[in-house]
């Protein structure tokens, strides 16, 4: 397909697209924008609004006018709604792969997989639309509830703030939006700066597929996230984001609930007995994939000593393997960083590591926003590639020989997303399990392992509460006890 083939809003891509807001089932042009450029070659992609205080409060006036709109329309109904939303997403998805891909950086066959599944995270956020459940509490335990009778009912709580990364702009999108339709919200979306055109592309399915007014409403740009999040007109507020910019959003939540989905550093523990030939692989992919961009990528592996050797040449061997260049090209593996300072950023922490005596195996060079896909050995625990979020395609390898001590190490981090453990042992895998303490601990798997049904999310600093449609509806809607005195 060409991009003289790809129309997105009624403009053909190539040219730069002119983003409008949704507020109130109206698409809103603003004369102030900003330029979104390629990270690849910094031609201007897409024109995105500046979102201001008076657009963000009559987004908030039209999503608390629509919020009964929505809870009175009954669960199949909702269902539909989405149904028909994933219908359009398939017709469309070349052109949202391919709008991802220029705004972001990233590699063509990785939008792609995104959009694939974001159809599921829609799909399933339908199906959930109709198994909201409540449950009997029995009250026969004590004389003073004998006889009656109690069940806990779950209802939408209203108005949802969601703010979503340019990481994966898509589909974290449909993880805050699918959801709270499906519980029968209305919300406001702040959309990430850097991939405007791929969010509107999703607000264009919505309207497209019959949504009422105001029940979505969509803003752009700096100034509208944090008064989103202090706004008392929102009733809950989900944030996907970096560790320090959540706890911001925590700070200004007050009494309001909140999930917040945030960093992590990838731990991924390769035993003694793991299969390397499926290891090392799976780990030089997934450190490196959206140019390591994803809270869960692959950071930090650490290999028993027996083994460590034989992992990092396979290791090696991989990462050398992968293509780098233009995101648009069918066969690149890796893309760029969203922009030049997060390159940037990247080069001067792995560079600080080296001067500090760590080496690099392969990689190690930046040119623009590209950070060539880089592993590292002889690291120390307190080097930022090691103990902070790189976000960028860096693994770092450290050899070990107590597994305990391992876990342990993993357990003190302030990041608690996922991890991963390569072991043949059930022992293991199971006191493993145990002792880390992370939101999630894949089994012969790397830290970056995520499908859209799945409770995903972290503790500590990465974070609380639980994304997954089912898991997300229970954030997304409150309890209320019914009790009949009979």
């Amino acid at each position: 397909m060409t991009k003289s083939s790809i129309v997105a809003g009624g403009q053909t891509i190539g040219e730069p697209l002119s983003i409008p807001m949704l507020i109130d089932g109206k698409w809103v042009h603003d004369s102030e924008c900003n330029a979104v450029r390629s990270p690849f070659d910094g031609s201007v992609v897409s024109y995105q609004p500046r979102s201001t205080a008076q657009h963000l409060n009559a987004a908030l006036d039209a999503a608390v006018k629509a919020k009964t709109t929505i809870a009175n329309m009954p669960g199949f109904e909702r269902a539909a709604l989405l149904r028909r939303v994933s219908v359009l997403l398939v017709e469309r998805a070349e052109l949202i792969a391919e709008v991802m891909a220029r705004e972001t950086g990233k590699a063509i066959k990785d939008a792609r997989g995104e959009v694939v599944r974001s159809q599921d995270t829609i799909n399933l956020s339908a199906e959930e639309a109709i198994r909201i459940e409540g449950e009997h509490i029995p009250l026969d335990g004590s004389s003073m509830g004998a006889g009656k009778i109690a069940m806990m009912l779950r209802f939408p709580v209203g108005v949802i703030g969601a703010i979503t990364p340019f990481n994966a702009p898509f589909n974290l999108a449909c993880h805050k939006v699918g959801p709270a339709i499906a519980a029968g919200n209305s919300i406001v979306l702040k959309a990430p700066p850097q991939a405007p055109g791929t969010v509107h592309e999703l607000a264009r399915l919505f309207v497209d597929a019959g949504t009422p007014t105001g029940v979505l409403n969509v803003l752009y740009g700096d100034e509208v996230g944090p008064l989103l999040v202090r706004d008392p007109r929102v009733d809950f507020i989900t944030f996907t984001g970096s560790s320090k910019v959540g706890a911001s959003v925590k700070a200004a939540s007050g009494l309001r609930p909140v999930a917040l989905e945030l960093g992590g550093a990838g731990q991924t523990i390769v035993h003694s007995d793991a299969a390397l030939d499926e290891a090392a692989p799976l780990c030089a992919r997934n450190g490196m994939r959206l140019a390591g961009q994803s809270c869960i990528s692959v950071q930090t592996i650490y290999a028993h000593k027996d083994v460590f050797e034989a992992f990092v040449r396979k290791l090696v061997d991989t990462v050398k393997s992968m293509k780098t260049g233009n995101p648009c090209d069918e066969t690149t593996d890796v893309g760029t960083l969203i922009d030049e300072a997060a390159a940037q950023r990247v080069e001067f922490w792995v560079n600080e590591a080296m001067g500090a005596g760590a080496r690099a195996l392969t990689g190690g060079t930046r040119d623009g926003a590209a950070y060539a896909p880089t592993v590292l050995v002889d690291v120390k625990p307190d080097m930022k590639v090691v103990c902070n979020e790189v976000f960028g395609p860096v693994i770092s390898v450290i050899p070990y020989d107590d597994f305990d001590a391992v876990c342990a190490t993993i357990s003190a981090s302030p990041f608690g997303l996922q991890c991963g453990v390569f072991t043949q042992s059930l022992k293991l895998a199971i006191r493993a399990f145990r002792s880390i303490r992370t939101g999630g601990v894949i089994i012969n798997g790397s830290s970056t392992w995520r499908t859209d049904q799945l409770a995903y999310g972290g503790v500590k600093d990465s974070g609380n509460g639980r994304e997954g449609p089912h898991y997300a509806i229970r954030h997304m809607t409150e309890e209320r006890l019914m009790l009949f005195n009979c």
